[in-house]
């Protein structure tokens, strides 16, 4: 069966070489391009050829986006990893919780979640860290600011995601390098999502 072209629905990007990979499962791979082809959605874009970085997803307004995006996760093959709380890794949850990705992180530790995240990044050789900067689906006034200080503290980049529903496209935008201002740099990476329209509204 033909691979969905640019342009139509199911369509995935290209990974280059440096993007961190899950092993290869044939299965996974068509299942994830499936349910992008049936829900309609494509991506557009090109991800960045570097073994590091803060990927954040947003306009986030529905549970919702987190089915499309393990679905292009699935179908890329892409490995992002992703914190949750210790608690959670108990047996058998705990072995489901590491195939997707999802790493144990102690909240109640002194180096703190943000510190924890950036050690990871740092000690890596190739690693994709990721999450929503709004935190809730809920529209914010402000972002939380977790993603910009991890990605300071471990020196690498934050690419943006989105998910823009009217037209069913997951795109992938340009690499953000940080400075030392975390104000002006969270403002610069929310304008550039303006025109993008989650499920239930934008990013303001």
């Amino acid at each position: 069966m033909a691979l969905p072209q640019p342009g139509q629905p199911g369509y995935v990007l290209p990974l280059p070489p440096n993007a961190p990979r899950v092993k290869p499962n044939r299965f996974t791979r068509w299942l994830g391009r499936t349910l992008l082809r049936l829900g309609g959605w494509r991506m557009v874009g090109t991800f960045p050829d570097i073994p590091k970085l803060v990927l954040i997803g947003a306009p986030h307004s529905s549970n919702w986006d987190g089915i499309w995006g393990f679905a292009a996760k699935l179908a890329l093959g892409l490995e992002i990893k992703i914190l949750g709380k210790h608690q959670l890794f108990w047996w058998p949850l705990s072995v489901l919780l590491r195939r997707l990705g999802v790493i144990a992180v102690d909240r109640s530790a002194a180096s703190g979640v943000v510190e924890q995240a950036a050690a990871l990044l740092t000690a890596s050789d190739k690693l994709w860290f990721g999450l929503a900067p709004e935190g809730t689906r809920k529209p914010v006034e402000r972002w939380k600011p977790g993603f910009w200080k991890i990605a300071h503290l471990a020196g690498v980049p934050v690419l943006p995601a989105y998910f823009h529903y009217p037209e069913k496209i997951i795109g992938i935008g340009p690499l953000f390098t940080l400075g030392e201002d975390m104000e002006a740099d969270i403002a610069r990476i929310r304008a550039w999502y303006r025109p993008w329209q989650g499920k239930h509204h934008g990013t303001p």
